[in-house]
């Protein structure tokens, strides 16, 4: 079900021209931040796959990709749901070495999305991937990195405010890290992972929920996560308090991938054992491709919560449903 929820006394701090600058400053800029930091260089990604190849996000499992028969080649393709299986086959076929990695544009649609002031059926991010040793398969290099990207977003948001001063949006530097169990057992009367990823992050305001896929003790999982690139125990969500919403906002999902071990355990605790014979797949369970860590980073999400937007349609273009539409033009919420 569709939802949108106007704040009290909102509007818009910048207008229709300002807005268009600040959206291609902070996309300029944070690129430029991120790049640096994490040491990626950017390439070219496909807007679409092959079923066959396996390669598309299957998600938390339920969403249904954008299908469509192509003549000419003689098989059907998917709009990706992200690149996250995709660039770490590109890695190898693209000859990086260890401590290198790559970022692009990932533009996808994703028609069983709720809609609602941060959903939308476009999804736009930075997914970024980067090669990594054995030995860096553990919790304190998860940490490092995001650690490294909630500094590059904190940069950008600053250098914004010096080109937009009336932008006022503050976000905290230091991240506050809880496992999905020791989330679970710190709220224990809420059932629910979405509803005690709101209580954490209102009063930590730039969180990092760490391990979500496998089942806790509760019996259930924190949220839904595809067996096949993150691993569970070694992955993460990066989430930022959004003061004009008053909820929290996730910015990223991320993670150490998973290596032949563990893809070999998710797959069979999922019940998705039929994608052993998938092309990459098979690659990764004979160990053929490199090990990584990686992930998405919003880059509508990152704009709306810099520019203080209280709806994701005023800085991507994307469409609505007609009670969307009327709610906004009724509290003067340009949606694009």
């Amino acid at each position: 079900m569709n939802t949108v929820t106007i704040p009290a006394g909102y509007k818009p701090i910048l207008d229709e021209y300002d807005t268009q600058r600040a959206i291609a400053y902070i996309k300029e800029t944070f690129q430029e931040e991120f790049s640096r930091a994490l040491n990626l260089k950017r390439v070219s990604a496909p807007l679409f796959v092959t079923e066959a190849s396996g390669l598309n996000d299957n998600l938390n499992g339920y969403e249904r990709a954008v299908s469509f028969d192509v003549p000419a080649v003689g098989s059907d393709a998917q709009v990706v749901h992200s690149l996250a299986k995709w660039k770490r086959l590109a890695l190898k076929r693209y000859n990086f070495s260890i401590g290198g990695g790559l970022y692009t544009d990932m533009n996808a649609i994703r028609r069983d999305e709720e809609l609602d002031n941060i959903h939308s059926i476009y999804v736009d991010q930075w997914d970024w991937e980067k090669i990594i040793t054995r030995e860096n398969r553990n919790s304190e290099y998860l940490k490092l990195i995001v650690r490294a990207i909630v500094r590059a977003i904190c940069d950008t948001n600053d250098r914004l405010h010096v080109r937009f001063p009336q932008l006022r949006t503050q976000i905290d530097r230091e991240v506050s890290f809880i496992t999905a169990q020791a989330l679970e057992d710190l709220y224990p009367d809420i059932p629910d992972g979405a509803q005690r990823e709101r209580a954490y992050v209102k009063d930590h305001h730039t969180a990092c929920i760490m391990q979500i896929g496998g089942a806790l003790r509760s019996g259930r999982p924190h949220g839904g996560r595809a067996p096949d690139y993150d691993d569970w125990s070694l992955n993460c969500d990066i989430i930022l308090w959004n003061e004009v919403l008053q909820e929290p906002l996730e910015i990223s999902s991320m993670g150490i991938r998973v290596d032949a071990q563990a893809l070999d355990h998710q797959l069979r605790v999922s019940g998705c054992d039929d994608r052993r014979k998938l092309p990459f797949h098979r690659m990764l369970l004979n160990e053929e491709l490199p090990l990584t860590i990686g992930g998405g980073i919003g880059q509508s999400r990152l704009s709306m919560l810099m520019m203080g937007c209280a709806h994701i349609g005023e800085v991507q273009s994307s469409i609505w449903d007609q009670a969307t539409h009327d709610a906004c033009e009724a509290a003067g919420i340009r949606l694009l």
